[in-house]
């Protein structure tokens, strides 16, 4: 082999050595970061953040209303303190990003971490291994959320399930006043002290709480969904009687029927529900807490994710609570104005009749002739586009004023497990697709 010869070979012996090993930094380098320099889940710590762009609908998988300020809380809030809510979904996705609300604080709320993961098992504190996420925000660990206002979390990639248990844990450094909370959760959460966001044994967490505190809504980008239904209403959406830790509010059992049943729309299912909730009339406070339903309409049902359908089951209390409301015409005019609005964003309406409440001690036959007379309007067909007729499933028949014994959660007005799943069972799936609205 002549010199020439020799200097070419070993020439040609490099470049391949470089082709090689360039190759392999790529190689890697792909695994690690997406072409925006995130970190990716699928070659990454598992509490890798930010997730990268991907296909799907964003829609609504769990929410909860804010409907107050937590009592106690007006010093300083829940500051040193780790708080780990459990939600439950109504379907999944490959990503997941959550709302907080220091709707009611009166000072900034400065989380400085926070975290999403899978529950090990139902109503668990301990996460599933390798499911803990880091949040971000605009792509921060920390975020400060002004008072009166709600902050979007950046989303992470993560498999969640529908029909399962979420983890979402706060920190909060400083004291922050007022926490900003929905009372009647029917599930309980945890707290812990210290920072234990990423935590996923929950030993630490030994203080349980019947409420969801900052937290108010996990939206998933979903393959399979195709967005979300919205249901506004009171403590019978609440579930205020349903079983605690076990789902069974006629929402729960309404989510299911989506998931499974043939011809369904495959929607999320966020419950809008505040106990106590009126539709024409706030509560007190500045701002006011248990808002009513056109106060809240914007914010807590045509701002959701996804938001194809509405339903409404509001009215009862505008009747039942002090100051009565004793003009039928007034709660339907009400009821109209939600479908007016939803039908500018081009959103159809379900509207739910009254249920009775005889029996129960705020019972008065002249206020049960306003329940009366709201539901001969929803069922005349003018007001809502279609209605569930949740008088006719739960009452009594030979008492159409009252609930059907079995019904009954035992206080003549709140429904029992087995009520709660009659309603969703007396619902049209069907009633929630697109047609021709109403004419109002």
């Amino acid at each position: 082999m002549t010199r020439r010869n020799g200097y070419a070979l070993l020439a040609a012996l490099v470049a391949v050595v470089v082709l090689i090993s360039g190759g392999i930094y790529l190689g890697f380098s792909g695994l690690l970061r997406g072409k925006d320099g995130s970190v990716r889940a699928d070659g990454a710590h598992p509490r890798s953040s930010a997730a990268p762009a991907s296909t799907g609908t964003w829609a609504g998988s769990w929410s909860a209303a804010p409907a107050g300020a937590e009592p106690g809380t007006e010093t300083n809030g829940f500051f040193g303190r780790s708080i780990r809510n459990v939600i439950h979904t109504s379907i999944g996705g490959s990503s997941a990003r959550i709302t907080l609300s220091n709707l009611y604080g009166q000072q900034p709320l400065s989380i400085t971490h926070a975290s999403l993961a899978l529950a090990s098992a139902p109503n668990s504190p301990t996460a599933l291994a390798g499911t803990v996420r880091r949040l971000t925000f605009s792509g921060n660990t920390s975020v400060v959320i002004p008072a009166g206002r709600q902050v979007l979390s950046d989303a992470v990639r993560l498999r969640v399930p529908s029909d399962a248990d979420v983890l979402v844990t706060t920190y909060s450094p400083t004291p922050s006043g007022p926490v900003t909370y929905h009372p009647q959760a029917r599930q309980m959460s945890y707290v812990a002290n210290g920072d234990l966001t990423e935590e996923e044994s929950g030993a630490r967490y030994t203080e349980q709480s019947p409420y969801w505190r900052y937290l108010s809504a996990l939206d998933v980008l979903s393959n399979e969904a195709e967005g979300t239904v919205v249901v506004l209403g009171d403590s019978l959406t609440d579930g205020i009687t349903s079983t605690v830790g076990a789902n069974r509010r006629w929402t729960d059992v309404l989510a299911e029927r989506l998931r499974t049943e043939a011809g369904a729309p495959r929607y999320g299912v966020l419950n809008q529900g505040i106990s106590g909730n009126r539709l024409l009339s706030d509560g007190y406070g500045r701002p006011a807490g248990n808002p009513s339903g056109l106060a809240r309409y914007e914010r807590d049902v045509l701002g959701r994710a996804g938001v194809r359908a509405v339903v409404v089951d509001l009215g009862i209390n505008d009747i039942l609570r002090n100051p009565h409301q004793t003009d039928a015409s007034r709660i339907a005019d009400g009821l109209r104005e939600l479908v007016r609005q939803a039908h500018a964003r081009g959103l159809r309406v379900v509207g739910a009749t009254l249920m009775p409440f005889q029996g129960h001690r705020g019972y008065e036959p002249r206020l049960e002739a306003v329940r009366e007379e709201v539901n001969a309007e929803i069922r005349s067909g003018k007001v809502f586009d279609s209605y569930v007729d949740f008088d006719r499933a739960l009452r009594d028949p030979y008492n159409p004023r009252r609930l059907l014994p079995e019904y009954d959660s035992g206080d003549h007005l709140h429904p029992s497990d087995a009520g709660y799943r009659k309603m969703a069972e007396s619902f049209d799936p069907a009633t929630l697709t697109p047609t021709r609205g109403a004419e109002l």
